[in-house]
């Protein structure tokens, strides 16, 4: 079957040709909709060609961006991790591929020099590594570059008889990944593709297909007093062979040095060089203390799984992370988190404190570059009425770590809040691509996507939504927020009967959970169209709320249904004239 696939508009033919005899020059087998047998229907061979593609190569321009095909096999390319993405005009690309890398060979002529064509011809190579190339000839478009080494690590079992040390081998399968990302010659699956994977029984050779990878690892963790034992695997894709395997039984105090031997044993059965800087980027952890270290580990937990409309849930990510800085004053990761769940727990809950920035200024008084401290920084200044430096903030902690959750989703939450909707949907996707257990970014896009009438995009966020709300309320039957998400979802898709089960549920479970009742307002509001039952719902939610959260509730799109209403300007109303009371006028989320 042939390895690329090739999606075009009508008006780029004569570019995809071009780009598909280029490609064949180079060796690989190529495949265009002009190849379709008399006998065999459209659709049909469409989707046998995109399931057996090793790269789906997408030509954007003008009109490839209106294409409801194009962009159909351009997100089933997304979705199955082989998307190409290049431009021949300089189209501006539709959401959400604006986020994605993408190639401009707008002029190209088939030059193998061309900066844009190298790109795609490189990422070609990185999807189809393993396969036999043949020998360019002369005039062909040059040699292919050495393709990277691509290996996804699946996360790590938690063998420890005690579920609580769930938040102890997913730290390690993190760490790994994150270190293998740092070397220069390998592709590594993203945590969120890997982690899809989590607790499941998993063919490697399947796992190795879907994702494109040459190389799985795999292994285990048993945690016990101070010893752990890792046992980890290499296995080729294709092969299904041990190209590397060990176990190791050290003690606790051991485990940073043990991840550093890991990662270099990798690279080393892999036959790759790794750079004294890799080296050096590998080693450093942050903390040389392996008990701050557990304890960031088991905080980070708490933020990625926790129920964010639960107090308890942010007090209990203060008090680890406080004492994972008593323990190591210089662990700047640790602060950084600290600063995130002082945020949350000011902007939902109020009190005093001062918002996480103390926490903030010091993660970055030990690490200049740390993103997520940024991104608190940028939240803060912002909520302050100090835009232009929360701006400043967030573009420096995107410019540090495009890649990082928080730093997305603070980005995401910012553009909101000035009704910039586009650039919201943006950085949730992203979030939501990088955290596979993440329900919040999904839901916020319900809200972005229903705004500016996107019906196609609202309805695949809230069957996102609900999946994962749903792992989330099977693994905590009192994660409220998880309960008020999902049941927006559900509105969404029009399931009312549904809605109501699990409003009634999660009332009888939480009722004081104001985050969770906020979301079922929204549901009703924006999807179900009762006001009755959103009103009912927000009264208690805005009698409570803080500025930060009375804001958002000012600028929400899901309340605009009702916000005409006089019950709810009365609402408003009233809880700006106690605010007036309670708070001071100045300072950090002063309304």
């Amino acid at each position: 079957m042939s390895e690329v696939f090739i999606s075009y508009a009508r008006s780029t033919e004569a570019q995809a040709r071009q780009i598909g005899e280029a490609l064949r020059a180079l060796g690989y087998g190529v495949w265009r909709d002009d190849e379709i047998p008399a006998h065999r229907a459209y659709a049909d061979v469409i989707e046998e060609r995109l399931n057996t593609a090793k790269a789906v190569v997408v030509v954007w321009s003008a009109e490839a961006a209106k294409s409801e095909w194009v962009r159909s096999e351009a997100e089933r390319a997304r979705a199955d991790h082989k998307l190409v993405q290049l431009t021949v005009d300089s189209a501006k690309l539709p959401m959400p591929f604006d986020q994605t890398q993408c190639a401009d060979v707008n002029g190209w002529s088939g030059s193998a020099d061309h900066p844009g064509w190298r790109k795609v011809v490189e990422s070609i190579a990185a999807l189809t590594v393993g396969r036999a190339v043949a020998t360019s000839p002369a005039s062909a478009l040059g040699a292919q570059p050495r393709p990277k080494l691509s290996v996804c690590v699946l996360p790590f079992a938690n063998m420890s008889g005690d579920a609580e040390q769930e938040y102890f081998s997913d730290g390690i399968s993190e760490d790994i990944i994150t270190d293998l990302s740092k070397v220069s010659a390998l592709s590594v699956i993203a945590r969120n593709s890997a982690f899809a994977f989590k607790g499941k029984n998993v063919d490697v050779q399947q796992i190795a297909r879907q994702l494109g990878v040459a190389y799985v690892l795999e292994g285990s963790v048993r945690k016990s007093g101070g010893r752990v034992r890792i046992t980890a695997q290499l296995i080729d894709g294709a092969r299904n062979d041990h190209v590397w395997a060990e176990r190791y039984d050290r003690d606790l105090t051991d485990i940073f040095a043990l991840q550093d031997e890991i990662s270099e044993a990798i690279v080393k059965a892999l036959k790759l060089k790794l750079l004294p800087e890799e080296k050096k980027a590998i080693e450093r952890r942050g903390t040389d203390s392996v008990e701050a270290y557990n304890l960031y580990l088991m905080a980070r937990q708490y933020w990625v799984t926790g129920n964010s409309g639960d107090s308890r849930r942010d007090e209990s990510i203060i008090r680890l992370t406080s004492r994972a800085t008593e323990i190591d004053p210089g662990y700047a990761r640790a602060w950084a988190l600290m600063a995130c769940a002082q945020g949350l727990l000011r902007t939902l809950f109020g009190g005093s404190g001062d918002g996480g920035l103390a926490a903030a200024e010091r993660a970055l008084s030990l690490d200049l570059d740390l993103a997520e401290a940024h991104a608190v920084r940028a939240e803060i200044w912002s909520k302050s009425g100090r835009q232009d430096e929360a701006a400043a903030e967030i573009a420096t902690a995107l410019r540090l770590d495009p890649e990082s959750y928080e730093v997305n989703n603070t980005a995401a939450a910012l553009s909101f809040d000035q009704r910039r909707l586009e650039d919201a949907i943006r950085y949730w996707e992203k979030a939501s691509a990088l955290m596979e257990t993440d329900f919040g970014t999904p839901a916020m896009l319900i809200t972005c996507y229903t705004a500016i009438g996107d019906a196609a995009s609202t309805r695949r966020a809230a069957q996102l939504t609900l999946a994962r709300a749903e792992v989330a309320v099977a693994q905590d039957r009192s994660n409220g927020k998880a309960l008020g998400m999902g049941a927006t979802a559900l509105a969404t898709l029009g399931e009312a009967e549904r809605t109501k089960e699990w409003t009634e549920r999660a009332l009888l479970i939480d009722p004081d959970n104001m985050v969770m009742r906020y979301n079922f307002a929204c549901g009703f509001a924006a999807h179900l169209k009762d006001a009755d039952a959103a009103l009912a719902m927000l009264g208690p939610v805005v009698h409570k709320a803080t500025p930060a959260f009375l804001n958002h509730v000012k600028i929400d799109p899901d309340l605009d249904p009702i916000r005409e209403d006089p019950r709810f300007q009365a609402m408003i109303a009233e809880a700006e004239a106690r605010l007036i009371v309670e708070l001071p006028s100045n300072g950090p989320f002063a309304g």
